[in-house]
Protein backbone atom coordinates (compact mmCIF):
# COMPACT_ATOMS: atom_id res chain seq x y z
CA UNK A 1 0.00 0.00 0.00
CA UNK A 2 2.77 2.46 0.59
CA UNK A 3 4.47 2.10 -2.59
CA UNK A 4 1.40 2.25 -4.29
CA UNK A 5 0.53 5.72 -2.50
CA UNK A 6 4.52 6.70 -3.10
CA UNK A 7 4.14 5.65 -6.80
CA UNK A 8 0.83 8.35 -6.81
CA UNK A 9 2.93 10.87 -5.75
CA UNK A 10 4.86 10.85 -8.29
CA UNK A 11 2.12 10.51 -11.45
CA UNK A 12 -1.78 9.89 -10.53
CA UNK A 13 -1.97 7.49 -13.23
CA UNK A 14 -1.11 3.35 -13.20
CA UNK A 15 0.08 3.33 -9.76
CA UNK A 16 -1.62 0.05 -9.31
CA UNK A 17 -0.45 -1.56 -12.44
CA UNK A 18 3.37 -0.24 -11.82
CA UNK A 19 3.48 -1.78 -7.93
CA UNK A 20 1.47 -5.08 -9.26
CA UNK A 21 4.19 -5.75 -12.13
CA UNK A 22 7.00 -4.89 -9.63
CA UNK A 23 5.76 -7.43 -6.90
CA UNK A 24 4.68 -9.89 -9.62
CA UNK A 25 0.70 -9.81 -8.45
CA UNK A 26 -2.09 -9.41 -10.23
CA UNK A 27 -3.44 -5.57 -10.33
CA UNK A 28 -6.82 -6.54 -9.29
CA UNK A 29 -6.12 -7.76 -6.24
CA UNK A 30 -3.69 -4.94 -5.78
CA UNK A 31 -6.44 -2.88 -6.22
CA UNK A 32 -8.56 -4.86 -3.65
CA UNK A 33 -6.05 -3.80 -1.16
CA UNK A 34 -6.12 -0.36 -1.82
CA UNK A 35 -9.79 0.06 -1.78
CA UNK A 36 -9.97 -1.76 1.44
CA UNK A 37 -6.96 0.13 3.11
CA UNK A 38 -8.18 3.52 1.61
CA UNK A 39 -12.12 2.67 3.26
CA UNK A 40 -13.07 5.14 6.59
CA UNK A 41 -11.31 4.00 9.74
CA UNK A 42 -12.95 2.44 12.38
CA UNK A 43 -14.19 4.46 15.45
CA UNK A 44 -11.64 4.92 18.25
CA UNK A 45 -11.90 2.13 21.31
CA UNK A 46 -13.71 3.91 23.53
CA UNK A 47 -15.04 6.89 21.19
CA UNK A 48 -19.04 6.82 20.17
CA UNK A 49 -19.29 6.12 17.05
CA UNK A 50 -20.56 9.40 15.54
CA UNK A 51 -19.37 10.83 12.59
CA UNK A 52 -18.71 14.81 12.82
CA UNK A 53 -21.71 15.68 11.62
CA UNK A 54 -23.65 13.95 13.18
CA UNK A 55 -22.23 14.71 16.62
CA UNK A 56 -23.65 18.41 17.32
CA UNK A 57 -26.82 18.86 19.08
CA UNK A 58 -29.77 21.69 17.95
CA UNK A 59 -28.09 25.06 18.36
CA UNK A 60 -29.10 26.70 21.78
CA UNK A 61 -30.06 23.79 23.53
CA UNK A 62 -26.97 22.94 25.63
CA UNK A 63 -25.67 25.46 28.52
CA UNK A 64 -22.85 25.81 30.66
CA UNK A 65 -23.30 25.09 34.54
CA UNK A 66 -20.76 27.28 35.46
CA UNK A 67 -21.56 30.76 33.53
CA UNK A 68 -24.74 30.02 32.35
CA UNK A 69 -24.46 30.39 28.69
CA UNK A 70 -24.83 28.86 26.04
CA UNK A 71 -22.09 26.46 24.77
CA UNK A 72 -21.05 27.17 20.88
CA UNK A 73 -19.60 24.77 18.71
CA UNK A 74 -15.80 24.15 18.95
CA UNK A 75 -12.83 22.42 16.75
CA UNK A 76 -11.18 20.11 19.02
CA UNK A 77 -7.18 19.58 17.93
CA UNK A 78 -7.53 15.92 16.05
CA UNK A 79 -10.29 17.77 13.77
CA UNK A 80 -13.26 16.47 16.04
CA UNK A 81 -16.25 18.58 17.05
CA UNK A 82 -16.80 19.88 20.50
CA UNK A 83 -18.51 22.17 22.51
CA UNK A 84 -16.79 25.32 23.98
CA UNK A 85 -18.30 28.34 26.25
CA UNK A 86 -17.31 31.86 26.90
CA UNK A 87 -13.48 32.56 27.14
CA UNK A 88 -11.65 31.70 30.43
CA UNK A 89 -14.84 29.57 31.42
CA UNK A 90 -13.38 26.25 31.58
CA UNK A 91 -9.86 24.93 30.30
CA UNK A 92 -10.85 22.99 27.12
CA UNK A 93 -13.91 22.51 25.05
CA UNK A 94 -15.89 19.06 25.65
CA UNK A 95 -16.24 16.54 22.99
CA UNK A 96 -19.45 16.75 21.33
CA UNK A 97 -19.57 12.68 20.78
CA UNK A 98 -19.51 12.21 23.73
CA UNK A 99 -22.08 14.34 25.12
CA UNK A 100 -24.44 13.18 22.03
CA UNK A 101 -23.76 9.42 23.03
CA UNK A 102 -25.21 10.44 26.44
CA UNK A 103 -28.33 12.52 25.33
CA UNK A 104 -28.90 10.09 22.98
CA UNK A 105 -29.09 7.02 25.22
CA UNK A 106 -31.29 9.03 27.69
CA UNK A 107 -33.75 9.76 25.13
CA UNK A 108 -33.87 5.90 23.69
CA UNK A 109 -34.41 4.95 27.41
CA UNK A 110 -37.24 7.12 28.40
CA UNK A 111 -38.50 8.21 25.08
CA UNK A 112 -38.28 5.95 22.09
CA UNK A 113 -41.28 6.46 20.75
CA UNK A 114 -40.27 9.85 18.98
CA UNK A 115 -37.75 8.33 17.14
CA UNK A 116 -39.19 7.50 13.41
CA UNK A 117 -38.94 3.65 13.01
CA UNK A 118 -36.49 2.60 10.86
CA UNK A 119 -35.55 -0.83 9.78
CA UNK A 120 -32.26 -1.15 12.15
CA UNK A 121 -32.24 0.16 16.00
CA UNK A 122 -31.36 3.91 15.76
CA UNK A 123 -28.09 4.55 17.40
CA UNK A 124 -27.57 7.21 20.54
CA UNK A 125 -26.07 9.52 18.14
CA UNK A 126 -28.60 10.19 16.03
CA UNK A 127 -31.18 9.44 18.53
CA UNK A 128 -30.12 12.89 19.95
CA UNK A 129 -31.02 14.45 16.99
CA UNK A 130 -34.18 14.46 18.82
CA UNK A 131 -33.22 16.35 21.93
CA UNK A 132 -35.11 19.34 21.04
CA UNK A 133 -38.52 18.25 20.60
CA UNK A 134 -37.87 16.11 24.41
CA UNK A 135 -35.46 18.25 26.66
CA UNK A 136 -36.19 22.33 27.04
CA UNK A 137 -32.43 22.75 28.46
CA UNK A 138 -29.59 20.34 28.86
CA UNK A 139 -26.67 22.15 31.09
CA UNK A 140 -23.56 20.11 31.42
CA UNK A 141 -20.68 20.38 34.23
CA UNK A 142 -16.75 19.28 34.46
CA UNK A 143 -17.37 16.55 32.34
CA UNK A 144 -19.85 15.20 29.31
CA UNK A 145 -20.88 12.46 32.08
CA UNK A 146 -22.12 15.65 34.47
CA UNK A 147 -25.44 16.34 32.70
CA UNK A 148 -28.74 17.75 34.02
CA UNK A 149 -31.44 17.35 31.89
CA UNK A 150 -34.50 19.38 31.72
CA UNK A 151 -37.52 17.66 29.90
CA UNK A 152 -40.26 19.45 28.37
CA UNK A 153 -43.88 18.22 29.44
CA UNK A 154 -44.69 17.28 26.52
CA UNK A 155 -42.46 16.44 23.45
CA UNK A 156 -42.50 18.82 20.27
CA UNK A 157 -44.18 17.43 16.95
CA UNK A 158 -42.50 17.08 14.18
CA UNK A 159 -44.32 19.69 12.67
CA UNK A 160 -44.18 20.96 8.75
CA UNK A 161 -41.81 24.06 9.71
CA UNK A 162 -39.17 21.69 10.27
CA UNK A 163 -39.60 20.54 6.60
CA UNK A 164 -39.77 24.12 5.84
CA UNK A 165 -36.75 25.31 7.24
CA UNK A 166 -34.74 22.29 5.89
CA UNK A 167 -35.87 23.33 2.74
CA UNK A 168 -34.34 27.08 3.59
CA UNK A 169 -31.50 25.37 4.59
CA UNK A 170 -30.79 23.32 1.44
CA UNK A 171 -31.73 26.51 -0.73
CA UNK A 172 -29.13 28.49 1.33
CA UNK A 173 -26.41 26.02 0.66
CA UNK A 174 -27.02 25.30 -3.16
CA UNK A 175 -26.30 29.96 -3.26
CA UNK A 176 -23.35 29.24 -0.96
CA UNK A 177 -21.91 26.23 -2.05
CA UNK A 178 -19.34 28.05 -4.08
CA UNK A 179 -18.09 31.54 -2.17
CA UNK A 180 -17.97 29.65 0.69
CA UNK A 181 -18.64 25.64 0.90
CA UNK A 182 -17.76 25.24 4.23
CA UNK A 183 -20.66 27.43 5.48
CA UNK A 184 -22.52 25.34 3.22
CA UNK A 185 -21.34 21.88 4.07
CA UNK A 186 -22.36 22.91 7.63
CA UNK A 187 -25.99 23.92 6.50
CA UNK A 188 -26.13 20.74 4.60
CA UNK A 189 -25.04 18.96 7.39
CA UNK A 190 -28.17 20.50 9.58
CA UNK A 191 -30.95 20.07 7.02
CA UNK A 192 -30.13 16.56 7.32
CA UNK A 193 -29.84 15.81 11.10
CA UNK A 194 -31.91 12.52 11.53
CA UNK A 195 -31.36 11.14 8.57
CA UNK A 196 -29.82 7.70 8.14
CA UNK A 197 -28.50 7.13 4.66
CA UNK A 198 -28.71 3.85 5.44
CA UNK A 199 -31.82 3.07 6.22
CA UNK A 200 -33.69 6.95 5.44
CA UNK A 201 -36.86 6.49 2.91
CA UNK A 202 -37.18 8.22 -0.44
CA UNK A 203 -37.83 11.91 -0.30
CA UNK A 204 -37.06 14.80 -2.67
CA UNK A 205 -35.45 17.13 -0.33
CA UNK A 206 -33.03 15.02 1.62
CA UNK A 207 -32.26 13.65 -1.68
CA UNK A 208 -31.25 17.12 -2.99
CA UNK A 209 -28.92 17.75 0.14
CA UNK A 210 -27.74 14.84 -0.05
CA UNK A 211 -25.96 15.40 -3.59
CA UNK A 212 -25.54 18.78 -2.61
CA UNK A 213 -23.42 17.49 0.46
CA UNK A 214 -21.69 14.65 -1.38
CA UNK A 215 -20.42 16.97 -3.74
CA UNK A 216 -18.97 19.48 -1.34
CA UNK A 217 -17.61 16.55 0.40
CA UNK A 218 -16.17 14.97 -2.86
CA UNK A 219 -14.77 19.12 -3.66
CA UNK A 220 -13.36 19.37 -0.17
CA UNK A 221 -11.38 16.14 -0.84
CA UNK A 222 -13.43 14.10 1.38
CA UNK A 223 -14.46 11.06 -1.23
CA UNK A 224 -14.89 8.63 1.50
CA UNK A 225 -17.71 10.65 3.30
CA UNK A 226 -19.76 11.30 0.30
CA UNK A 227 -20.46 7.87 -0.83
CA UNK A 228 -22.68 7.22 1.98
CA UNK A 229 -24.56 10.26 0.50
CA UNK A 230 -24.53 9.64 -2.87
CA UNK A 231 -25.68 5.98 -2.54
CA UNK A 232 -28.66 7.63 -0.72
CA UNK A 233 -29.25 10.49 -3.50
CA UNK A 234 -28.66 7.98 -6.26
CA UNK A 235 -31.34 5.56 -4.57
CA UNK A 236 -33.59 7.99 -3.18
CA UNK A 237 -34.18 9.74 -6.67
CA UNK A 238 -34.44 6.82 -8.67
CA UNK A 239 -37.17 5.40 -6.22
CA UNK A 240 -38.72 8.77 -6.75
CA UNK A 241 -38.47 9.38 -10.12
CA UNK A 242 -36.78 6.25 -12.18
CA UNK A 243 -33.58 5.27 -13.66
CA UNK A 244 -33.92 7.46 -16.59
CA UNK A 245 -35.03 11.07 -14.99
CA UNK A 246 -32.73 13.63 -15.17
CA UNK A 247 -32.21 14.61 -11.55
CA UNK A 248 -31.23 10.44 -11.30
CA UNK A 249 -28.57 11.02 -13.85
CA UNK A 250 -26.79 13.45 -11.89
CA UNK A 251 -27.18 11.66 -9.03
CA UNK A 252 -25.82 8.46 -10.57
CA UNK A 253 -23.04 10.88 -12.09
CA UNK A 254 -22.05 11.83 -8.90
CA UNK A 255 -22.00 8.99 -7.31
CA UNK A 256 -19.76 7.13 -9.79
CA UNK A 257 -17.53 10.22 -9.59
CA UNK A 258 -17.14 9.91 -5.88
CA UNK A 259 -16.12 6.56 -6.02
CA UNK A 260 -13.65 7.07 -8.76
CA UNK A 261 -12.03 10.16 -6.36
CA UNK A 262 -11.90 7.67 -3.57
CA UNK A 263 -9.74 5.23 -5.68
CA UNK A 264 -12.61 2.20 -5.69
CA UNK A 265 -11.91 2.02 -9.55
CA UNK A 266 -13.84 -1.40 -10.21
CA UNK A 267 -16.95 -0.03 -8.69
CA UNK A 268 -16.69 3.47 -10.45
CA UNK A 269 -16.37 1.52 -14.01
CA UNK A 270 -19.41 -0.44 -13.14
CA UNK A 271 -21.33 2.88 -12.61
CA UNK A 272 -20.05 4.94 -15.52
CA UNK A 273 -20.90 1.55 -17.67
CA UNK A 274 -24.48 1.92 -16.28
CA UNK A 275 -25.12 5.89 -16.82
CA UNK A 276 -23.58 5.32 -20.50
CA UNK A 277 -26.06 3.01 -20.92
CA UNK A 278 -28.85 5.34 -19.66
CA UNK A 279 -27.65 8.64 -21.41
CA UNK A 280 -27.16 6.31 -24.86
CA UNK A 281 -30.75 5.89 -24.62
CA UNK A 282 -32.06 9.26 -23.19
CA UNK A 283 -29.85 11.86 -25.30
CA UNK A 284 -28.53 9.28 -27.89
CA UNK A 285 -25.52 7.21 -28.60
CA UNK A 286 -23.27 9.84 -29.91
CA UNK A 287 -24.17 12.90 -27.92
CA UNK A 288 -21.30 14.70 -26.32
CA UNK A 289 -22.39 13.62 -22.66
CA UNK A 290 -22.27 9.88 -23.73
CA UNK A 291 -18.74 9.99 -25.53
CA UNK A 292 -17.47 11.87 -22.47
CA UNK A 293 -18.77 9.59 -19.91
CA UNK A 294 -17.54 6.30 -22.01
CA UNK A 295 -14.12 8.36 -22.32
CA UNK A 296 -13.79 8.31 -18.49
CA UNK A 297 -14.79 4.61 -18.35
CA UNK A 298 -11.73 4.62 -20.62
CA UNK A 299 -9.54 6.40 -18.02
CA UNK A 300 -10.84 3.92 -15.15
CA UNK A 301 -9.44 1.24 -17.05
CA UNK A 302 -6.45 2.37 -17.75
CA UNK A 303 -6.13 2.90 -13.90
CA UNK A 304 -7.52 -0.82 -13.47
CA UNK A 305 -4.43 -1.70 -15.58
CA UNK A 306 -6.40 -2.55 -18.85
CA UNK A 307 -4.18 -0.45 -20.63
CA UNK A 308 -4.77 -2.35 -24.49
CA UNK A 309 -8.68 -2.35 -23.68
CA UNK A 310 -8.60 1.84 -22.63
CA UNK A 311 -7.03 2.80 -25.39
CA UNK A 312 -9.08 0.77 -27.71
CA UNK A 313 -12.29 2.18 -26.29
CA UNK A 314 -10.86 5.76 -25.75
CA UNK A 315 -9.62 5.42 -29.17
CA UNK A 316 -12.90 4.99 -30.68
CA UNK A 317 -14.60 7.31 -28.69
CA UNK A 318 -12.16 10.09 -30.18
CA UNK A 319 -13.30 8.86 -33.48
CA UNK A 320 -16.91 9.31 -32.95
CA UNK A 321 -16.59 12.67 -30.87
CA UNK A 322 -14.73 13.82 -33.81
CA UNK A 323 -17.38 13.32 -36.26
CA UNK A 324 -20.24 13.67 -34.73
CA UNK A 325 -18.84 16.96 -32.90
CA UNK A 326 -16.15 18.43 -35.17
CA UNK A 327 -14.20 21.60 -33.61
CA UNK A 328 -15.33 20.18 -30.01
CA UNK A 329 -12.41 21.25 -27.33
CA UNK A 330 -13.15 18.14 -25.82
CA UNK A 331 -11.75 15.95 -28.53
CA UNK A 332 -8.51 17.47 -27.49
CA UNK A 333 -8.17 16.75 -24.18
CA UNK A 334 -9.23 12.85 -25.01
CA UNK A 335 -6.48 12.82 -27.38
CA UNK A 336 -4.02 14.25 -24.58
CA UNK A 337 -5.38 11.48 -22.12
CA UNK A 338 -5.10 8.90 -24.74
CA UNK A 339 -1.22 9.95 -25.54
CA UNK A 340 -0.29 9.70 -22.01
CA UNK A 341 -1.39 6.00 -21.96
CA UNK A 342 0.59 5.17 -25.05
CA UNK A 343 3.36 7.19 -23.20
CA UNK A 344 2.73 5.05 -20.00
CA UNK A 345 2.40 2.13 -21.88
CA UNK A 346 5.89 2.62 -24.13
CA UNK A 347 7.52 3.62 -20.23
CA UNK A 348 6.76 0.24 -18.57
CA UNK A 349 7.80 -1.69 -22.30
CA UNK A 350 4.28 -2.95 -23.03
CA UNK A 351 3.83 -4.46 -25.68
CA UNK A 352 0.07 -4.97 -26.93
CA UNK A 353 -1.71 -6.53 -30.16
CA UNK A 354 -2.72 -3.06 -30.84
CA UNK A 355 0.58 -2.04 -31.15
Amino acid sequence: MQRVADARTIKAYGAVTTVARQLNLDPRLVQKWVTKATAPPAPQPGRPAADSWEAYLPTGLLHCTFCHQPMEQAELHDSMRGYQCQAGCRPRPLDAAHIADTVGRAILRHTPRIIPAGSTPTPPHLAAIHAHRVFARITIGATFTDITLTWRSTPRPVADRLEAERAQRVATARNLALSDPLRARQLLHDSLAGVDPATAPAHPLHAEAAALLADLLSRLGHPSDAIAWTTYAHDSTVRLHGPTHPRSLHALHLHAAVHRQAGHHQRAYHLYRQLAEHLATTDGPHTHQTLAIHATTALILHDLGHCQAARTLLADTITTHRREHPDHPATGRMTQHLTRIWNDCATKGHHHDDT
